[in-house]
């Protein structure tokens, strides 16, 4: 497969997106072909995952474990893989990571979660955006008129020690993301041009 692969992973607040949508601009000022994506998708079963994070819908923690590994199924198979074919650099906010870290921190077996997770492809590059769940919550209130489900400090910070335990297991990159969008991206830039 010749694509790249590239993940961003954070907090809720940390930043991923705006990152991913800066990296996405940095390759096509390259030359490149860019997909940027995300998860939960936009399709039906991302759309039920959005309905339970907000609050609209209740689920189990298990049940909802089971959407985001449906919708990453989806997801790889209509959109990443096949952009990767094509040689596409494809960037996505959020990938299995995210329910690896957000689901064994509210209390969910960590190996069932990656059992659950296990046949889809990993990442050419992961990416955690470091960010203060103090700081997180400030940029949500700032920005956001409601919160969403794990967007609480104490969560935030469970899902935080989550992630620093798979980085240093799947060997992330961890860049802080407290500083500037314009600090935060040239520290991005600093490890995609290690890789490339």
């Amino acid at each position: 497969m010749a694509g790249l692969f590239i993940v961003f992973e954070g907090l809720d607040g940390a930043g991923s997106t705006t990152q991913a949508s800066l990296l996405e601009s940095y390759f096509k000022e390259k030359g490149k072909k860019v997909l940027l994506t995300k998860e939960p998708t936009q399709g039906i079963i991302g759309g039920t995952i959005h309905a339970v994070l907000k609050g609209d819908l209740s689920l189990s923690n298990e049940a909802l474990q089971l959407l985001f590994a449906a919708d990453r199924s989806y997801h790889l198979s209509k959109e990443i893989l096949p952009a990767l074919e094509k040689d596409y650099v494809v960037i996505s906010d959020r990938y299995l990571f995210s329910s690896i870290a957000y689901g064994s921190a509210s209390g969910l077996d960590k190996n069932w979660l990656k059992k659950i997770n296990e046949k889809f492809r990993l990442p050419d590059i992961s990416i955690f955006i470091d960010v203060d769940p103090k700081v997180c919550i400030n940029r949500i209130k700032k920005n956001r008129f409601s919160s969403e489900l794990f967007e609480k400090e104490e969560s935030l910070n469970k899902v935080r020690k989550e992630y620093l335990n798979l980085a240093e297991e799947f060997k992330f990159e961890i860049v802080n993301g407290e500083g500037t969008i314009e600090a935060t991206h040239k520290k991005v830039l600093e490890v995609i041009k290690k890789y490339i």
